[in-house]
């Protein structure tokens, strides 16, 4: 299988999708495609899964698009492009709407197609020496997986025409300080360390959780006081379901006091 998930041996809130082609550094192509899309309408789906990591075996998240299959005479690759954008993108997730948490795991490179991959998830671990870029810049590849879109909203246009116009690589560090990246990690731990995250989301209240990233995402295309108005009602909606107030009684019996996490420092 080009594609695998594998359940969290410790919470069973998570799980995690592996690119599975180390061969080709995971690189994507049609088969792998359909197999990312249907992983993740399946933890989509799935009521028991609350957040899900997104990570590349044998040390590289993701390579991109195969250019083997784009570099064939016939065209196969480019007649399947599908233009209808309510069916999936060419690297499989990147036109997917999740109502779920999904955190990117990166290691080695996350790079043309891979970035793209990066940018659709909500967060990015990143080891401390992997490599970020439009590497694609270099053959004449376009960005058609919302590598355009969704790197102006993380960084900023002018940030991210530099990625997109030089397509040089991006460190770590700098991946960091400019918002590409939300942690950094040691080399060897971007999995593990995703895990860990993803657990301590997954333990949130999940209807305010989902309707804060809601609201959050659904703004960015809003004026201003229509996203204020779409967060309030997210809000009302969360009220109505209760959440707020049961965590309100835990609180009054000594939960999470000074900004208190885990269980063990209730």
């Amino acid at each position: 299988m080009e594609v695998l998930i594998e359940t969290n041996k410790t919470n069973e809130k998570v799980c995690t999708v592996i690119l599975n082609r180390p061969e080709v550094k995971n690189s994507v192509d049609r088969k792998t495609a359909r197999q990312l899309a249907a992983a993740f309408r399946e933890f989509e789906k799935d009521d028991r899964l609350r957040v899900a990591v997104l990570w590349g075996a044998g040390g590289t998240f993701c390579a991109g698009a195969d250019l083997k299959a784009l570099a064939d005479p016939t065209g196969s690759l480019i007649n399947e492009l599908n233009e209808d954008m309510e069916q999936d993108g060419p690297m499989g997730t990147t036109r997917m709407r999740l109502s779920k948490p999904v955190i990117a795991a990166i290691s080695g490179y996350a790079v043309a197609g891979g970035l793209e991959l990066a940018c659709w998830c909500d967060l990015r671990v990143v080891e401390r020496n992997a490599i970020m870029g439009v590497f694609s810049r270099r053959f004449g590849v376009p960005l058609i997986d919302g590598g355009t879109q969704r790197l102006p909203r993380l960084l900023g246009l002018s940030r991210a025409l530099d990625m997109i116009l030089t397509g040089r690589p991006v460190g770590a560090e700098e991946a960091l300080a400019i918002g590409l990246a939300n942690r950094l990690v040691e080399p060897g731990t971007a999995r593990r360390e995703a895990e860990k995250l993803a657990a301590q989301i997954a333990e949130f209240p999940q209807v305010c959780l989902r309707s804060d990233r809601e609201a959050a995402y659904r703004g960015q295309n809003m004026e201003f006081d229509q996203a204020m108005a779409y967060e309030f009602q997210q809000g009302l909606n969360v009220m109505a379901k209760g959440e707020p107030r049961q965590g309100a009684d835990k609180f009054v019996n000594g939960m999470g006091r000074h900004g208190k996490f885990s269980k063990g420092e209730e």
